[in-house]
C-alpha cells in the first residue's frame, strides 16, 4: 500500500495514532473537548464528519505540550495560539509566550559598507546619458527641470544620474512620466537631511560609519513602507 500523501485528511484515529507516543493520556474526548474550547478547527466534510489537516495535528500538540510542560490555563494558550495565528513565532524550550519575529535584513536595502562606496567616478554628457539609457534628450532635460537630475557645473552627469535615468526610462514604459517623479527627489532630499540633523552632534572620528547607518535606516524604513502600502489589500 502506498504512503499517505502528507496533506491528506487525517481522521480522529489518525491523529490520536500520531499524538499516542508523546501522549499516552490522549483520548477523542480530550481532542473534542479542546474544539470545543476553540483550540483546533478541524475541517468537516459533506457528510459532517471532522477531519484534520497535519497544521491541526502540531496545533495539538502545541496545546498539549503547554498543558504538560508549562501548566499554562486555556485562557493563556488560547492567547498564544492567537499570537501563532498572527504571525508572532513561538519560543522554544522556555515558558514565554509567543514573541514577535526578529527582524532579518532587507536585501532591496543596501548594506552599509555598500552605503560607504564611492560611486565609480564618470562625467557623461546629456547625448550620452540618454544614448545609455534610450532616452531622449528633451526627456533627460525634462528629469532635470523637475530635480531629479542634477548635473554639475559643466553640465556633465554622476554614475547616480545614470541609475537615476535608467530607472526613470524603465517607468516611462508604465506612463510615468518625469513630471510625476519629483516627489522622488523631494523625498531624497529629505531623507539627506535627516541623515545631516543626526550628524551634526556627531565627531568626525565616527562620522562616516554612522552617516550609513542612519542612511540605512531610512532606506529600511522608506522600503517598509512602500512594501507595507504595497501589501496592504
Amino acid at each position: 500500500m502506498p504512503p499517505s500523501r502528507p496533506d491528506r485528511p487525517l481522521t480522529i484515529g489518525k491523529v490520536l495514532d500520531a499524538l499516542r507516543e508523546e501522549f499516552p493520556e490522549i483520548s477523542i474526548s480530550k481532542i473534542r473537548f479542546l474544539e470545543t474550547e476553540g483550540l483546533v478547527e478541524p475541517a468537516r466534510t459533506p457528510a459532517g464528519y471532522r477531519t484534520y489537516a497535519v497544521s491541526d495535528v502540531e496545533r495539538l500538540r502545541y496545546v498539549l505540550r503547554a498543558q504538560r510542560d508549562r501548566f499554562w490555563p486555556l485562557k493563556v494558550i488560547r492567547e498564544s495560539l492567537d499570537a501563532l495565528d498572527r504571525g508572532l513565532e513561538p519560543v522554544l524550550d522556555s515558558d514565554a509566550r509567543p514573541r514577535p519575529p526578529e527582524p532579518v535584513p532587507d536585501p532591496d536595502v543596501p548594506d552599509e559598507a555598500d552605503l560607504l562606496k564611492a560611486p565609480p567616478t564618470v562625467r557623461l554628457t546629456r547625448a550620452e546619458l540618454a544614448s545609455a539609457t534610450g532616452l531622449d534628450p528633451e526627456v533627460i532635460t525634462s528629469l532635470e527641470g523637475f530635480g531629479v537630475l542634477r548635473p554639475d557645473s559643466e553640465g556633465h552627469f554622476s554614475a547616480t544620474d545614470l541609475q537615476a535615468t535608467h530607472a526613470a526610462a524603465g517607468l516611462a514604459a508604465y506612463g510615468i512620466e518625469a513630471r510625476h517623479l519629483r516627489p522622488f527627489r523631494t523625498a531624497a532630499d529629505r531623507e539627506v537631511g535627516l541623515v545631516e540633523q543626526a550628524m551634526s552632534t556627531r565627531r568626525a572620528g565616527g562620522r562616516a560609519a554612522d552617516q550609513a547607518h542612519v542612511a540605512r535606516l531610512c532606506l529600511q524604513l522608506h522600503a517598509a513602507l512602500v512594501k507595507g502600502g504595497l501589501a496592504r489589500p
